[in-house]
């Protein structure tokens, strides 16, 4: 392929993998609902570096529209899968199928729901991009995901004041035990600080965080009383496994690159990935430095640092070396820049 020309969108198409196979299997049940598990974890950190990396900077696309599409399509599959995965629990009761199933959707709930309503929680406020972002969110039980991301992480990141940002020798279980909690504590801060400076009430009913969490709670209880308390329990427990894997992403997007809270964010403070198939399937997630210091880019505009921090590999593969405290460690300590180590 040419390095003069921008890279086929049909690339991203690929993201719909995982979605497709854990519908697929949430359908017919069974062995199916292995599916996304497997591309996920076994065969995806394979093709991470089967399919090796690009690093060269290619022209931007002239049109966005087949990007944006992908977008959208993601955002409105998304519930249908949920939907599909109630309706397997109804199928099949408490039998390894739907812990199976739960833990293929959470998979694609992270892909379709958190990774799009990352993206889309960029758009225009009020848009109906936004509230696609919005909806995907509170069904993924991290609703004010959006706030916190966007009113401190994105300012903060790499310092103490963001907790989703990892110091250097801080292994990932712990950092998920401390980082869900407090981003919630953050995000209800933030709500409460934006209604007093619109002079508002800080009572619940301005923050949005409080009616996210409300809207949350009366979603569950309502598949309780409706369909029963296995299909509330996968619910909640296909939400948690999509919640760890964003924190997984968050937790290797910035580990051990520390800056002063009164220091400029540069590249150098957040990891990138070329890996080709992790960009395609995750929608240009790893391209994470860029998204920094460009937070108004579209994931299809944004281009990589040619000397930002680079992982050693894709989002796949690094998964099963950050389970294991020890080796991640071991594997990181070399490349994180030297000018880190001495920053807490």
């Amino acid at each position: 392929m040419s390095k003069s020309i921008p890279e086929a969108w049909q690339f991203h198409l690929l993201s719909f993998l995982i979605p497709f196979s854990t519908l697929w299997g949430n359908y017919y049940g069974g062995y199916w609902t292995w599916g996304g598990i497997i591309l996920a974890l076994v065969i995806y950190p394979i093709f991470d570096q089967l399919f090796g990396e690009d690093v060269s900077s290619r022209p931007t696309p002239k049109s966005g529209t087949p990007y944006e599409m992908i977008l959208i399509i993601h955002g409105l599959l998304n519930p249908i899968i949920i939907a599909t995965l109630c309706w397997r629990v109804l199928q099949d009761g408490n039998t390894w199928t739907i812990w199976v199933a739960g833990f293929s959707t959470g998979i694609s709930t992270g892909v379709s729901g958190i990774v799009v309503g990352h993206e889309l929680g960029h758009a225009k406020p009020r848009s109906f991009k936004w509230w696609l972002a919005r909806c995907n969110l509170v069904l993924s039980m991290y609703s004010h995901f959006t706030t916190e991301h966007n009113y401190n992480h994105h300012k903060n990141v790499a310092t103490k004041l963001d907790s989703a940002s990892a110091p250097q020798g801080r292994g990932l279980w712990l950092h998920i035990a401390q980082t869900v909690p407090l981003q919630f504590i953050s995000a209800w801060k933030i709500e409460v600080s934006k209604a007093k400076k619109k002079g508002r009430s800080t009572l619940f009913l301005f923050n949005y965080s409080f009616i996210g969490l409300l809207i949350e709670v009366l979603i569950v209880v309502g598949i309780w009383y409706y369909f029963g308390s296995w299909v509330a329990i996968i619910f909640l427990y296909r939400a948690a496994v999509s919640i760890f894997l964003l924190e997984y992403v968050n937790y290797i997007q910035h580990y051990g690159l520390r800056r002063e809270t009164d220091e400029r964010q540069t590249m150098m403070h957040s990891w990138q990935s070329e890996k080709r198939w992790s960009r395609w399937t995750l929608l240009e997630l790893p391209r994470h430095a860029p998204h920094h210091l460009k937070a108004s880019q579209q994931y299809w505009q944004l281009k990589p640092y040619e000397n930002a921090p680079t992982l050693p590999t894709g989002y796949f593969g690094l998964f099963w070396p950050c389970l294991i405290t020890p080796l991640w460690h071991r594997w990181m300590a070399p490349i994180i820049p030297s000018e880190m180590n001495s920053t807490s």
